[in-house]
């Protein structure tokens, strides 16, 4: 019975989705879902209070999907809790497994030597899952009230296309030549500082967000998160230093894209509808974001300096503890292999809104490491793929959050909106807050500025308010006691999401 219980739940599911299939699902199969902000009809009103309760009565899934949205973000502060769960469930059953063992008991075979529920439960606690699973609930609340036809031309019509790019980008910068490329640029500026732990930490932090106004910031957050594993968690830091320096650096990442107008998700939703050229950027945004980046990283290394020493003093070399194996001087990497890899990089971004060419790229890219396999590390798809996952999961059901994030954007005036962007970023990814306000209409100049400001200001004190943020989590979380907390994220993040704040509002 057992066994079969899983087939059952298949088949009945099989079963329920034909009959939904067949009868259009809900009440208001006919509608068109999700519903354009236009359809509506309440330009009229001009209370808050009065639009988004007009919304609700036009269609209740709209209050619906927002609360499963409101659970996912709930379920991913209690990630940490589900996996001590796990841990204290896996313990216990393999204590019983050995009592029973040396009882001279049979305890079944090998698989069913894993304890189920600690498995389960160790999954719910993958915070690059939330997302991903509470797309479940969302496609069969979907199909109740507008017809399984509305889930599947929903699913479809969702933009996967950055998740995609995140997946290759993350693979592509964690490779070891690139790797020690970054590493090499890093160093000859950490030189300036003799290569201490402070000046490895200084530099990693200013040098590395900055990289992402030019190489995306997903690789950027890769190539940081990767460096600041091997020069600084692995030696030890205090709870409180390592949860510093992780939302100094979701931060940092975060703003350190507006150099550019191609680099930054927040940016790109923008740049082409309100004609942002790479000099707007650079002058609106990018010297201001350098400015906040460098008084940040100085008054945290004031509050932490006297941490540093206390760092272990071990030379960090390569072992099996390290999330990729690069060292420069045992295994250097020939620059011919490296300027293939930097091409195929180059290509990737340059190709970013299009799937079919930076996904066709990276087969031809994973065949020539194949045939470099001696200077190459093992290419593990896992964390990629994970955090690909992520931002799937959250750009389907950001994408059911407009009918009440656009009305309140666009009741704000200009240092409200700001403030009130970043508040929501915290919420939701900041790419989607910067997306809803071109749907505003008649934004002034100012407006638009203050939107952007907010959105890349409060990247940094959540997993997903930022799309790079997730692929530094997964790298650095294992340097945390059950994973990095939200809470102390988030804390962590607020006194540089103030200064960065300031620096757009006050400069």
């Amino acid at each position: 019975m057992k066994k079969g219980f899983p087939f059952l739940i298949i088949v009945l599911m099989c079963l329920l989705s034909s009959q939904l299939y067949a009868s259009g699902g809900g009440n208001s199969g006919n509608l068109a879902f999700p519903p354009s902000l236009e359809s509506y009809n309440d330009s009229h009103l001009t209370n808050l209070k009065d639009i988004l309760l007009n919304r609700i009565e036009h269609d209740p899934l709209n209050l619906f999907a927002s609360l499963l949205f409101l659970c996912a973000i709930l379920h991913t502060f209690m990630a940490g809790k589900f996996t001590t769960i796990a841990h204290n469930i896996a313990k216990k059953h393999h204590e019983k497994n050995a009592s029973n063992s040396n009882k001279g008991k049979y305890t079944g075979n090998v698989v069913e030597s894993v304890s189920f529920t600690a498995v389960l439960f160790h999954f719910l606690g993958e915070v690059e899952a939330v997302f991903g699973l509470w797309i479940v609930p969302l496609f069969w609340l979907i199909a109740y009230y507008h017809g399984i036809h509305a889930s599947v031309d929903y699913m479809s019509s969702v933009n996967y296309t950055e998740p995609m790019f995140v997946v290759i980008i993350m693979t592509l910068a964690a490779t070891r030549p690139i790797m020690q490329l970054a590493e090499k640029m890093l160093k000859s500026v950490a030189k300036l500082g003799k290569e201490s732990n402070a000046a490895w930490w200084f530099t990693i932090l200013t040098i590395g967000p900055i990289l992402g106004s030019f190489i995306t910031e997903p690789a950027a957050m890769t190539i940081s998160a990767l460096i600041l594993a091997k020069q600084f968690y692995m030696k030890k830091p205090s709870v409180k230093f390592a949860y510093a320096t992780i939302g100094l650096l979701f931060v940092n990442i975060s703003v350190g894209g507006t150099l550019s107008h191609f680099a930054a998700p927040p940016v790109l939703m923008v740049a082409g509808k309100w004609d942002w050229d790479l000099m707007f950027m650079m002058t609106n945004f990018g010297w201001k974001a350098f400015i906040g980046i460098i008084i940040a990283n100085i008054l945290y290394f004031f509050i932490f300096r006297a941490e540093f020493s206390n760092l272990s003093t071990v030379e960090s070399k390569t072992n099996s503890d390290e999330p990729i194996d690069w060292d420069i001087r045992e295994n250097p990497v020939p620059f011919p292999i490296t300027s293939v890899h930097i091409i195929f990089m180059i290509w990737t971004v340059a190709t970013a809104h299009y799937p079919a060419l930076f996904i066709g790229g990276f087969l031809c890219f994973l065949g020539f490491t194949q045939s470099t396999a001696h200077h190459q590390n093992k290419i593990d798809l896992k964390p990629a793929l994970l955090v690909g996952f992520f931002l799937a999961g959250l750009v389907t059901h950001g994408g059911l959050q407009s009918w009440w994030i656009a009305p309140i954007l666009g009741s704000l005036s200009e240092l409200p909106l700001m403030l009130g962007a970043t508040i929501l970023t915290a919420f939701n990814d900041n790419a989607a807050i910067t997306y809803l306000s071109t749907l505003v209409p008649n934004l002034s100049d100012s407006l638009k500025y203050a939107v952007v400001a907010g959105a890349v200001t409060g990247g940094g004190l959540t997993v997903i308010a930022n799309a790079p943020n997730p692929a530094g989590q997964s790298i650095l979380q294992r340097f945390f006691k059950n994973g990095v907390s939200p809470l102390g994220l988030a804390l962590a993040a607020i006194i540089p999401t103030i200064i960065m704040g300031c620096a757009f509002m006050l400069l």
